[in-house]
């Protein structure tokens, strides 16, 4: 409830009234939130209740039509002086004329011949509050106390308004309805309560709950911590792995370039040497000289000539970090990126497939390309940049669009399904350079008819050579007459494969069953 003041303005109750969140405004602040104020017979308008922010319907008759509050009342007037000298503090009340006495007035109140039997109540002894109040009076009827209560109204109302526009209601005295309408409040606040045991409860459960929370958090932010710091400290070794690996390399492709550099270096003054002799000698000395000192000079230079060498440095530069590269454990964290030194050559790149050079129209079919590096070694990893196309060499708008597969392991596995017969050019290329064997041809054949009918080879013999003759499936034969072989006169000669170019030997042949000269010779026909 709100205190002795208005909570608005902190100035002492001038007329408080009741929002319907229960929170209490005196009068002329209700009015001066002008906002706030309904007009009067107009609908109920929503406003805020500058106390909990709650949103709250003023009656349609404004702020006059809001309920009194008349504790907020009887708490400012204990806090008041005394109505008859105004010098003192009110101690009591009379509860008769209802005027709050100082505690000299209240005896004088008692001595008095015309107010002597009026009864006096200190407040500081009531236990019954509204014994010591005021009477409240009618709005409607300022002189009359509000004694009575009206059942249909539901409100406290005076003799007048009984007599008036309460005539036909049914009403009772207030004394005798308090304890039916208290009891039905004190129900109300009784489920009032037990709801308040309940919130405090789950703010209770709420504010643990949080509690727990922050001290979860707090355990697992030093979870989070150490286990940072220590995939810090593992990427920090592996880091140093990396770069001491990575000093090696260098110091072995420089060592081997030394090497290298030395031989050549060597080899390079011994030719020198010997071309400077061989030199002078052919310009200095004489013909005599020069046969005497003929074989030795030619078996130096010759050796020095079949002296193998290489015309490339021996190592490259070719020194690559991939970071995606799984690099194993390090302090029992997962670590990646690995140092590489094989670098793929397209040269040394193959294909393997038993398909390699042929397919059959509308069969999936496909090879396999195996990357090498520099040194013919599988390269043991993938993410190449592989490029297939498969074109075709008689027709300019068709191409197989085939699929690459990379396996991971320094081989692709390369699929396609041609859609139309012919030969094809195949290119494979890694980082744009083609690999060895690339380009190549294809050739695509037409794909196979699944014979679906039951028919003989030699339908056209059984049926005594006539052209009408028709297979089980419901063909007929196909293309000029060819000689059965058989050998037999009056024979018109037939085809040795039904409709569906499928060849079977018969005996139901006129002729018997063919040879196998001419059997073979029709099977290699087929097959073209």
């Amino acid at each position: 409830m709100s205190g002795p003041r208005c909570p608005q303005c902190a100035q002492p109750w001038v007329s408080p009234r009741l929002l319907p969140c229960l929170h209490s405004l005196c009068d002329p602040c209700l009015r001066r939130l002008g906002a706030l104020e309904g007009e009067p017979g107009g609908a109920a308008r929503p406003v805020l209740c500058p106390v909990c922010d709650a949103e709250v319907s003023l009656p349609p008759g404004g702020v006059g039509q809001l309920t009194p509050d008349c504790l907020a009342g009887s708490r400012a007037g204990a806090a008041a002086g005394c109505d008859l000298c105004a010098d003192g503090a009110a101690a009591g009340r009379c509860l008769t004329c209802g005027v709050r006495l100082c505690p000299f007035c209240c005896r004088a109140h008692r001595r008095q011949k015309k107010t002597a039997s009026h009864s006096v109540t200190e407040l500081e002894n009531i236990k019954d509050c509204s014994q010591a109040r005021k009477p409240l009076f009618c709005p409607s009827h300022p002189t009359e106390e509000l004694r009575l209560f009206c059942e249909q109204c539901d409100q406290p109302v005076c003799q007048e308004c009984v007599l008036g526009r309460h005539r036909q209601h049914p009403y009772d005295f207030t004394s005798n309805v308090i304890h039916r309408h208290g009891d039905a409040l004190r129900k109300l606040l009784k489920n009032t309560q037990q709801h308040m045991d309940t919130l405090e409860d789950v703010l209770s459960k709420i504010d643990n709950v949080g509690s727990a929370i922050g001290s979860r958090a707090e355990a697992v932010a030093t979870e989070i911590c150490l286990f940072a710091s220590g995939y810090v400290r593992a990427i920090e070794e592996h880091r140093d792995r990396l770069l001491k690996q990575l000093e090696d390399l260098k110091v072995q492709k420089e060592n081997l370039l030394h090497l290298q550099k030395a031989q050549l270096q060597q080899l390079l003054l011994d030719m020198r040497t010997g071309v400077e002799f061989t030199e002078h000698l052919l310009m200095s000395g004489s013909d005599l000289e020069i046969l005497i000192t003929k074989g030795v000079v030619s078996s130096r230079l010759t050796k020095l000539n079949s002296t193998a060498y290489s015309t490339h440095p021996s190592v490259d530069d070719r020194i690559q970090f991939s970071p995606q590269e799984r690099a194993g454990q390090c302090c029992g964290y997962e670590v990646f990126g690995a140092v590489l030194n094989k670098v793929v050559d397209p040269a040394r790149c193959t294909l393997h497939g038993e398909d390699l050079h042929s397919a059959r129209q509308n069969q999936r079919t496909g090879f396999t390309l195996l990357c090498n590096d520099t040194t013919g070694e599988r390269m043991g990893q993938g993410g190449e940049a592989v490029r297939v196309t498969i074109t075709h060499k008689d027709k300019r708008n068709c191409a197989v669009k085939p699929a690459v597969y990379d396996n991971g392991d320094g081989t692709y596995c390369i699929s396609y399904s041609p859609e139309e017969p012919g030969l094809y050019a195949v290119c494979v290329c890694v980082k744009g350079q083609h690999v060895q064997g690339s380009p190549f041809t294809l050739m695509v054949k037409h794909k196979f008819r699944e014979h679906q009918g039951v028919f003989h080879c030699c339908t056209f013999c059984s049926s005594g050579g006539q052209k009408a003759a028709r297979c089980a499936c419901g063909g007929t034969m196909p293309g000029g007459y060819q000689g059965c072989g058989h050998g037999h006169k009056g024979h018109p000669g037939c085809h040795h494969w039904s409709c569906c170019g499928q060849v079977k030997e018969s005996s139901e042949c006129l002729g018997g069953p063919p040879s196998d000269t001419s059997l073979r010779s029709l099977l290699r026909t087929v097959a073209l």
